[in-house]
């Protein structure tokens, strides 16, 4: 799968911003680590592709990437029933030196 067809968008919403603005010192058990952006991603993408799509993308340095797949719902179209389309979400950590201009 190509680079550039396993990032689909990136997710700007309010909790995403928020995410994207949290940075973290290192302590004693835990590493330091710079801000959470959300992502939506191609279905069959796994983390490392993920991890290389926005490191390459984006000239940053990923420290952790996060997914879950996001069912789809199910909607009244007049007299019959349907559902969204299912897609999946990846939570990506940078180092804490980079940060994605997007946000």
């Amino acid at each position: 799968m190509d680079i550039y067809h396993t990032i689909v968008r990136p997710l700007v919403t309010e909790k995403g911003t928020h995410q994207s603005q949290q940075s973290y010192g290192a302590t004693k058990t835990r590493p330091a680590r710079g801000g959470a952006y959300a992502f939506e991603v191609h279905p069959d993408a796994r983390k490392p592709q993920i991890r290389e799509a926005i490191e390459t993308i984006y000239n940053v340095k990923v420290a952790s990437v996060r997914t879950a797949v996001r069912s789809g719902k199910r909607r009244r179209y007049r007299f019959t029933y349907g559902q969204t389309r299912s897609w999946k979400k990846a939570i990506v950590v940078l180092k804490p030196d980079y940060h994605i201009d997007l946000f």
